[in-house]
């Protein structure tokens, strides 16, 4: 997986890091798989920037996948992104 970061998508506010694996790539869309690096509150199906490696920023939903949960720490969630 890559680091990147997770913005609001409205104003470019910055939310968390993220660790994220592009799935698929068409000259029109971007889908991928992430995981973000701390606990936070993530809107499901909400509007969203991710800023990958190489600097490209995808606008996208993001929707709750699976929970990663493992005892004794806070549930973290993937979430699967669709963008251009």
């Amino acid at each position: 997986m890559q680091m990147g970061i997770l913005y609001k998508s409205a104003e470019e506010q910055f939310v968390t890091n993220v660790n994220y694996r592009l799935i698929g790539q068409t000259s029109r869309n971007i889908c991928g798989e992430l995981v973000p690096t701390k606990c936070v509150g993530i809107a499901d199906g909400g509007d969203y920037v991710v800023e990958l490696a190489d600097n490209r920023k995808i606008t996208c939903n993001l929707k709750k996948n699976a929970n990663l949960r493992v005892i004794g720490l806070p549930p973290r969630f993937v979430y699967r992104f669709v963008g251009s």
